[in-house]
């Protein structure tokens, strides 16, 4: 399995509906996207004060390198991209194997 997590602060601008559409784009990918096992969908809560402004967080699971490569070019994560990267003011993707 590989683990894909995103840590997202997103624009100012931005408002709640557009966070929720975008949410909303990211939790239908494993019906849409074969090999996107699970996506979840966090706002920090952490009392710590380390999340350098970084507010939202996906966490998506892939059954395997086959499933991300499918997944990294598919036509769904592109229309997801198009809705979602002009919201985003700064984003960490950090990929690792499990």
């Amino acid at each position: 399995m590989i683990r894909h997590i995103l840590l997202i602060k997103f624009k100012a601008a931005v408002d709640a509906a557009q966070i929720a559409a975008s949410k909303m784009l990211f939790e239908r990918m494993p019906e849409k996207i074969e090999g996107v096992v699970a996506v979840e969908w966090g706002l920090n809560d952490s009392p710590e004060g380390l999340n350098k402004n970084f507010t939202h967080s996906v966490f998506m699971t892939f059954a395997d390198e086959a499933a991300r490569s499918r997944y990294l070019p598919h036509p769904e994560h592109e229309a997801l991209k198009q809705q979602f990267v002009p919201l985003v003011e700064d984003i960490i993707v950090f990929d690792y194997s499990v």
